[in-house]
């Protein structure tokens, strides 16, 4: 099992290509990318993930003018067959995620909210804070309708294509009309429109998004090549040095 341990600015810029082709491939990695929304590590730069008109970044002195990239958006157009949201301060919950991380076969990619508290503190503080957490996070549980608040009475249901808050109660909601997670589902539909969930218009889901099977390229490849052994054999290499057109250099 290899682990992949990066960051927004990284995992999404420089090394965006490498990421996008290790999941569409399905390669047996896991990718944990910790999202500050800044380059922590080299002084402080906006990222592929810092917000839209951010100030107070040296590299963007009168504000962010790229529009950031959704990580979990990414993943899920690559077509990842596994593909989470954590948040640093819930522990029990990271742990939890990073095993089912573990236990996937194939891609698993997991963003991890981090706050930065040397170049960008604060960042995800109108989640994490306390007074705020239950009603601002939707922690996503297979197989169950998807509620939040601290009271654990508001939801979400689609209309048409369309998520939209609801509270139970009102205007004859029931827990039968909001959506049920199905992180298993083939198509990739329902974790994209979670993924583009977010605030202040939406609670921001948590958890796994989407959780599939698919053939790996490590375990294609390794049929391949037992397939070639087969058919003709274990290789000559210096057979092959030698075969069609040899010449001597003096």
């Amino acid at each position: 099992m290899v682990w992949v341990i990066t960051g927004d600015g990284d995992a999404l810029s420089i090394g965006g290509n490498h990421l996008l082709h290790v999941l569409r491939r399905n390669v047996d990695v896991k990718v944990v990318l910790f999202n500050n929304r800044i380059y922590g590590l080299t002084k402080g730069q906006y990222s592929p993930t810092s917000e839209l008109g951010k100030k107070g970044i040296k590299s963007a002195p009168l504000g962010v003018p790229d529009h950031p990239l959704n990580p979990l958006s990414v993943a899920i157009g690559a077509e990842a067959t596994f593909v989470a949201r954590t948040i640093d301060t819930d522990t029990k919950h990271l742990i939890a995620i990073i095993e089912r991380a573990a236990a996937h076969k194939g891609a698993a990619f997991v963003e991890v909210y981090q706050n930065c508290n040397v170049y960008n503190d604060g960042a995800f503080a109108y989640l994490t804070e306390r007074e705020v957490h239950n009603n601002r996070t939707l922690y996503l549980e297979h197989g169950k309708p998807m509620l939040f608040g601290k009271e654990r009475n508001r939801g979400i249901r689609l209309c048409g294509l369309d998520p939209e808050i609801v509270t139970l109660g009102e205007n004859g909601v029931t827990e039968a009309d909001l959506l049920r997670h199905d992180e298993t589902k083939p198509a990739a539909s329902l974790a994209y429109i979670l993924s583009r969930l977010d605030y202040p218009d939406f609670p921001v889901p948590v958890g796994v998004l989407r959780s599939v099977e698919r053939p790996t390229y490590d375990g294609i490849v390794e049929e391949q090549q037992a397939l070639a052994i087969q058919r003709s054999g274990h290789g000559d290499l210096e057979k092959m040095f030698n075969s069609g057109d040899t010449w001597v250099v003096d």
